[in-house]
This record gives C-alpha cells, sequence and structure tokens, in this order.
C-alpha cells in the first residue's frame, strides 16, 4: 500500500495538476494543509483525498503529523507544485512490487526535472522522498528538514515535474507569504544577529547558487531572472528575521 502526503499552503493553482497526476498511483493521498485562505482545500476534495488541517510549526512536524496519520507501507512525499509522470508512476510501482525487505534500502531518492515561468529549465536535483515505513524513522530539523532513516537510499531514475512558480506575481505573493513563516523559524533558531555582511553573504550565495549551481546562466533571461529572484527572496526572508530581531531589543 502506497500513501502519498502533501503540504500544502495556498496552493489552488497548482493542487489539481498534482492530484490529478497521483490519482491512479496512491492508495491513500493525505493533504496536510496550513489552513488555506483560498480554494485549496476545495479543490483537494474534488479528488476524493484525505485532508488534514494542521497549524504549520515548521516542515518536520508537518510532514510527520501526515506520517503519523498515513496507513502504507509505503510512503511518497510530494509538494503542491510538483507532478508525477507515467514513466515516473509505473517504476514506483514496480520498484514498490519488487522490492525485497532484507535489502539494504531504506529509501530512495527522487529525480525532479524544473520549470520556471512554465519554461524548461536545464537543471534537475534529486530529494529524498520515497520511504519503506519499517526503515522510516520520521523527520527532523527545524530549518532544513532531513529524513531519518534505518538502510540506505535507492534512486528512481523516472523524474517528477517540478513547476517552481507559474508567474511573477504568485512568485511574489509565495515570497511574502512564506518570509514570515522562515524568519520566524531563524528566531526560533536563535539565528545570529543581522548585519550588512550578513546580508550581502546570503543574497550573493542566493545568486551564484541559482546562476551558477543551478544552471541559470544556461537559461537566458530567465535563467537571470530566476537567480535574482531567488536572492530578492531571501534578502527579504532575512530583512523580515532583521525586523523581528530590533523588535525584540
Amino acid at each position: 500500500m502506497l500513501s502519498i502526503l502533501i503540504i500544502t499552503k495556498n496552493e489552488e493553482n497548482s493542487i489539481g495538476d498534482c492530484l490529478k497526476s497521483i490519482k491512479d498511483l496512491a492508495d491513500e493521498i493525505i493533504v496536510i494543509d496550513s489552513y488555506s485562505s483560498d480554494k485549496t482545500v476545495e479543490t483537494a476534495k474534488e479528488y476524493g483525498v484525505s485532508i488534514l488541517l494542521n497549524r504549520f510549526e515548521d516542515f518536520s512536524k508537518q510532514r510527520n503529523v501526515g506520517f503519523d496519520s498515513s496507513k502504507g507501507d509505503w510512503i511518497l512525499y510530494l509538494d503542491a507544485d510538483e507532478e508525477a509522470t507515467e514513466e515516473f508512476n509505473k517504476e514506483i510501482k514496480k520498484t514498490i512490487k519488487d522490492f525485497d525487505p532484507t535489502c539494504r534500502y531504506g529509501g530512495y531518492y527522487v529525480r525532479r526535472k524544473t520549470y520556471f515561468l512554465n519554461k524548461d529549465w536545464d537543471y534537475s536535483d534529486k530529494v529524498q522522498r520515497l520511504f519503506y515505513r519499517k526503515s522510516f524513522r520520521g523527520w527532523s530539523g527545524m530549518l532544513h528538514e532531513t529524513p531519518r532513516v534505518q538502510g540506505e537510499f535507492g534512486e528512481i531514475s523516472s523524474p517528477i515535474l517540478h513547476f517552481t512558480h507559474k508567474n511573477l506575481s504568485q512568485m511574489l505573493e509565495k515570497t511574502n507569504e512564506w518570509s514570515d513563516y522562515e524568519a520566524d523559524l531563524r528566531i526560533k533558531a536563535k539565528h545570529p544577529k543581522m548585519n550588512i555582511l550578513r546580508f550581502i553573504r546570503v543574497i550573493g550565495t542566493g545568486f551564484l547558487d541559482s546562476y551558477v549551481k543551478q544552471n541559470g546562466y544556461k537559461n537566458g533571461t530567465k535563467g537571470f531572472i530566476e537567480s535574482m529572484y531567488q536572492a530578492f527572496s531571501l534578502f527579504i526572508t532575512y530583512a523580515k528575521l532583521w525586523e523581528k530581531q530590533e523588535m525584540k531589543k
């Protein structure tokens, strides 16, 4: 039995396509929603999935809430802006069917093919998303969640599609919303006091990571826009962190 878990907060523009892509793959789908103010929950209900409302504290806790509520022998985590392909679904089914519980694997990396502003992005990554329940111990980490697994990780070669942002307006809305959460998490983690040098380092690292490591320079104007956006998004998060630190004086 495969349970697919999806964390949401105001994802009405993405959740339908995500759920449509996995409706024939999962035995159980649970949407863990942080009290969305848009039509995310209503859209998800159209696909007959289970809805679990839970106020967001951090990603690890939210993922663990979903895990604790699931029933599957296998757990697959997806984001609302990700979609499964037919090839991916076939490989997941085969992996589960052929799995030997005595093997060294406790989970699997999933490859992601990235799209930015609905255009193909010359970059892919892999994330730890598929877990065998008996080997999975949950998630830990407040800022950067990490799965705890007994055993090694294999890899699913067929990618899922990752639609990072569909338009610029959506990008800005998401940045304003999630930067509040990110700033609060850094306050809880007792982040060092922000200063000019820290701002420069964070913004510069964000731009270079996107433009160089994630091949932004290979993607023309849209690559530059995305890389600038990543730097801007980090700036907003850390500016809000600075503001909260100043208010605590």
